[in-house]
C-alpha cells in the first residue's frame, strides 16, 4: 500500500504535501489551540547497530553460574510490575553512587506501545552519527542482559555480573536505610546508569518501565522526552482512561536547569488520543517545553510495502527524508520511525537551533540496519511462523493490520499466551477476524494467565469450534504448525505467536533462534 504515490505529479510537494498528514490527524480539540499558544513548537522552515540483540545463555559454565546467581538475587526483590509512587530509594542509591545519571545527556521514552522499537531506532540513528550510546529497555525477550546495551549491543554476561557486584554494597547500604528494599527494577536501573557512566557513553536512550512520574528511570533529566502512543494498559496502576494514564506519563517532561536559567526539555509526541494530548501539552506549558507533534511538525509522508519491510518518506523537523528503507512491518513501525527521527533531530538541535536535515545517507543506513526482536519477527518458513509481543488491544490491533498488509496469509493459526490481569478479551477480539483457529496456552512463568481461564474467554470470542487448548507452549506450537501444514506446503498458511513478551521469548528459544 502507499499513503502517497511516490511519483504522482498531481500531488503537491514540500509544505503542501505535509498538509496531508495534518489533515489525517485525529480530530483535534479546539481548546488545544489555547494550550499550544503558551508553548513553543518545533516547526522549521527551511553506522547502525548490527544483529538482533538477543543473546543466549553464556557458553562458559562459570559465567552462566554467576549470571544465574545474580538473576536469583534480583528475583528475590519486588517484581517489576509492582509500582510504588516514590523515587526515594532509587535517588538514595544513585546518590551514594555519585549520581552517575548526571554524567551524560539522555533521551527518555514513555508511552503505552512502541517504546522499545522506538528506542532501538533512536539508538541506531545516534550510533550512525558516531555517538557512543547506552540503551536501557524492558522487559527482555530472552536474556536479562538485553536490558542494558552499549554501542548497540547488550552488555556481556561477564560485564552484567561485574556491574551488579560493583553496586551491590551500595544497594545493600541503601536497603538498610529504607523502609523497603530496592525493587528488581530499581536495582537494574541503577546498574544501567552506572554502566553508562563507566563506559562512558555520549548519550543514554532510556525507556520507562511503567508510567513515568514515579518510574525508577525518572531520576534522569533528559534533554529530549518522547511519548509514544498512549492507550489503555496497566489500568490498575496507571488509571482507567488515556487522560489519567497521560498524567503519569507526562512526568518525564521536565524543566531543565541551564546556565541561562530554567528551560524545558524538548518533547516529541506521537499521535495521541485528544484527551491524552491535552494532558501532555498542558504539562509542556508548565515546564516551558518545546513541543514537536506527529502530524504537525513531523510525520510519515509516504509508505509503501517492500520486500522485507517498507519504504518510507519521512517528514522530519528539518525537512524531508525520502526513500528510507525500514526492515520492519506495519504502519505502526513507520510511525515509530518518524518519532525516532524527530527525537534525534531534536537532540541535535534541529528545528530549534538549526534549519537543516540530518545527512540523508546516514539516516538511510541507520534505519536499514534496525531490528526489533519479537516484533513481527519471522522465525521459520513452510509454514511461516511469526512472533509478535502484542499484549494489549491497541498493540494487537496494530499487529493484526500489519500481518494482513505484509504477509497475506491464506489461513492463519494463532498461538496466544497472555499475562494475568491484561485485557485478554480486547486482545482476542482484535485477532478474531485474522485467526482461522486459535491455540491458547500459557508460558512457564508465574505471571501467566491460567490456560483454562484464557480458553473460556477465547471460546466466547471465537466460538468453541475454533479454539484448542494446550497447557504447554511447546505443545501449542506443535499443534499450530500441524494445523497450518494441513493446508499443504504451498497454501500460504501461517502461525502467529503472540500475547506477551515472555511468550515470544519462550517461543524464540523453542524454535531455536540463537
Amino acid at each position: 500500500m502507499s499513503e502517497r504515490p511516490p511519483n504522482d505529479e498531481s500531488e503537491p510537494d514540500g509544505l503542501d504535501a505535509f498538509d496531508e498528514i495534518i489533515d489525517a490527524e485525529t480530530e483535534r480539540d479546539p481548546d488545544l489551540a489555547v494550550i499550544e499558544a503558551g508553548s513553543r513548537t518545533l516547526r522549521t522552515q527551511a553506522g547502525p547497530p548490527q544483529g538482533d540483540g538477543v543473546p543466549t545463555r553464556p557458553q562458559d559454565p562459570e559465567v552462566d553460574r554467576a549470571l544465574r546467581e545474580v538473576e536469583t538475587e534480583l528475583a528475590s526483590r519486588w517484581g517489576e510490575t509492582k509500582l510504588d509512587p516514590s523515587v526515594e530509594r532509587i535517588r538514595a542509591v544513585l546518590d551514594v553512587l555519585g549520581e552517575p545519571q548526571r554524567s551524560y545527556p539522555a533521551i527518555h521514552i514513555t508511552g503505552t506501545n512502541g517504546k522499545t522499537s522506538t528506542a532501538r531506532m533512536i539508538e541506531a540513528l545516534l550510533g550512525a552519527f558516531e555517538l557512543r550510546t547506552g540503551r536501557y529497555t524492558s522487559p527482555h525477550v530472552q536474556s536479562i542482559t538485553e536490558r542494558i546495551s552499549l554501542d548497540g549491543a547488550p552488555i556481556s554476561a561477564e560485564r552484567f555480573v561485574e556491574t551488579y557486584h560493583d553496586i551491590k554494597p551500595y544497594v545493600e547500604m541503601t536497603d538498610a536505610q529504607q523502609e523497603f528494599r530496592l525493587s528488581f527494577f530499581e536495582v537494574l536501573t541503577a546498574m544501567a546508569y552506572a554502566a553508562f557512566a563507566d563506559a562512558p557513553v555520549d548519550v543514554a536512550v532510556v525507556e520507562v518501565g511503567m508510567g513515568g512520574t514515579w518510574d525508577a528511570t525518572n531520576v534522569i533529566d533528559a534533554t529530549v522526552a518522547v511519548v509514544t502512543p498512549i492507550s489503555l494498559d496497566h489500568t490498575d496502576r496507571l488509571g482507567n482512561t488515556p487522560a489519567e494514564i497521560a498524567v503519569e506519563k507526562a512526568g518525564i517532561i521536565k524543566a531543565l536547569d541551564t546556565t541561562d536559567g530554567a528551560a524545558g526539555a524538548t518533547v516529541v509526541l506521537a499521535q495521541q488520543p485528544v484527551e491524552a494530548a491535552s494532558v501532555l501539552l498542558k504539562r509542556a506549558v508548565e515546564v516551558d517545553a518545546t513541543v514537536a507533534r506527529e502530524g504537525m511538525e513531523f510525520g510519515v509522508l509516504g509508505r509503501e510495502v517492500a520486500v522485507g519491510g517498507q519504504l518510507l518518506t519521512l517528514r522530519g523537523l528539518g525537512g524531508e527524508y525520502p526513500d528510507v528503507f525500514l526492515p520492519l512491518h506495519g504502519a505502526h513501525m513507520a510511525h515509530n520511525a518518524a518519532v525516532a527521527l524527530a527525537a534525534v533531530e531534536a537532540f541535535f538541535g534541529i528545528g530549534s537551533q538549526h534549519a537543516r536535515t540530518l545527512d540523508l545517507d546516514t539516516v538511510r543506513a541507520a534505519f536499514a540496519g534496525v531490528s526489533s526482536p519479537g516484533r513481527l519477527e519471522v522465525m521459520r518458513r513452510s509454514p511461516t511462523v511469526v512472533l509478535d509481543a502484542a499484549h494489549n488491544p491497541a498493540g494487537a490491533q496494530a499487529t493484526a493490520e500489519a500481518v494482513t498488509e505484509a504477509f497475506g496469509f491464506s489461513r492463519l493459526i494463532g498461538v496466544v499466551a497472555t499475562s494475568d490481569g491484561k485485557d485478554v478479551r480486547g486482545v482476542l477480539e482484535a485477532f478474531e477476524p485474522l485467526f482461522a483457529e486459535v491455540v491458547v496456552t500459557r508460558y512457564a512463568h508465574e505471571r501467566a494467565m491460567d490456560v483454562d481461564a484464557l480458553a473460556a474467554v477465547a471460546v466466547e470470542v471465537f466460538g468453541p469450534d475454533r479454539v484448542q487448548v494446550e497447557p504447554r507452549l511447546d505443545e501449542a506450537l506443535t499443534v499450530a504448525v500441524t494445523l497450518a501444514e494441513e493446508e499443504g506446503e504451498f497454501s500460504g498458511a501461517g502461525v502467529l505467536v503472540t500475547g506477551s513478551v515472555i511468550t515470544v521469548g519462550e517461543a524464540r528459544l523453542l524454535l531455536g533462534r540463537d
